[in-house]
């Protein structure tokens, strides 16, 4: 339903999502011995014909940054499905572009410094915001990487915190890299969605998640990744994260051209 079902199309697909003119305009290189200086990112997880420009712009950062072990994705859980926050801490998932392996050792180290999250598989069964990333991943490092998969359904500011926390302390030590997926303002026009959406971006770039909680909050933006990105930014702050760089903003309106009722998408980069 969000790309393309074959190796080859989904490799072509990709491929014009860093192309297109609302994508960075040319293809990634991965710079092996890169500076290794993000150590977390903003990634949208609509259909790619929508959002895959907006988040090839975060991946053509993260190619040139180098190539992280490990990645710690987190998205929303959109299906009701499963525990309130839900971790998977063994397997695989399969994309057209292959397999990729869950890091066990990673997994449980940030279950033990939480304790919140359930090890919970149905969560993540039927859930695309942590899966749309990992083509993109694989696209950049093949198989060549683990990650570690974290589904919230309770998005309170505590508990996001909380998983943050967790993750922040499990991967000081580690080559590693946060993603929180989620869109941005939900099905309004396209001046409101803008408006709130930088509001709430802003709030983000001051490295300040309480007060983008409180924003998210006070002006009911439809953003629904917003405890993936509180928890992002508070483990990036843990990771070193020092400066925050909005890499692309846009919304489908600016790919469909009906601005009435726009999902806003936005790819940022958090860096030591």
């Amino acid at each position: 339903m969000f790309y393309a079902g074959s190796t080859q199309s989904l490799k072509v697909q990709i491929e014009k999502c860093f192309t297109h003119s609302l994508g960075p305009g040319k293809l990634p290189t991965v710079v092996k011995k890169g500076p290794r200086r993000l150590v977390g990112l903003v990634s949208p997880h609509a259909g790619y014909m929508y959002s895959g420009p907006i988040a090839a712009h975060a991946y053509y950062s993260l190619a040139a940054d180098g190539k992280p072990d490990v990645l710690v994705i987190l998205g929303p859980n959109h299906t009701g499905r499963g525990s309130g926050l839900a971790l998977m801490d063994e397997g695989v998932w399969r994309t057209p572009l292959g397999n990729v392996e869950i890091v066990a050792e990673l997994a449980r180290q940030i279950l033990r410094e939480s304790k919140i999250i359930d090890v919970d598989d149905s969560a993540h069964s039927y859930e695309h915001s942590v899966e749309v990333q990992l083509p993109f991943l694989q696209f950049l490092y093949g198989s060549d990487f683990k990650f570690v998969p974290i589904c919230f359904l309770m998005q309170d500011l505590e508990s996001s915190r909380e998983v943050g926390r967790a993750i922040g302390k499990a991967s000081s030590n580690r080559n590693a890299v946060v993603i929180a997926s989620t869109d941005m303002t939900h099905y309004e026009p396209q001046k409101m969605a803008e408006r709130n959406d930088k509001m709430a971006i802003d709030s983000a770039l001051k490295l300040d998640e309480v007060q983008y909680y409180s924003i998210v909050e006070s002006y009911n933006i439809s953003t629904c990744g917003y405890g993936p990105t509180v928890a992002l930014i508070t483990a990036a702050k843990m990771l070193g994260a020092k400066n925050a760089k909005l890499l692309c903003y846009k919304t489908s309106g600016d790919i469909t051209g009906d601005y009435s009722a726009v999902v806003g998408y936005a790819s940022v980069a958090f860096s030591k």
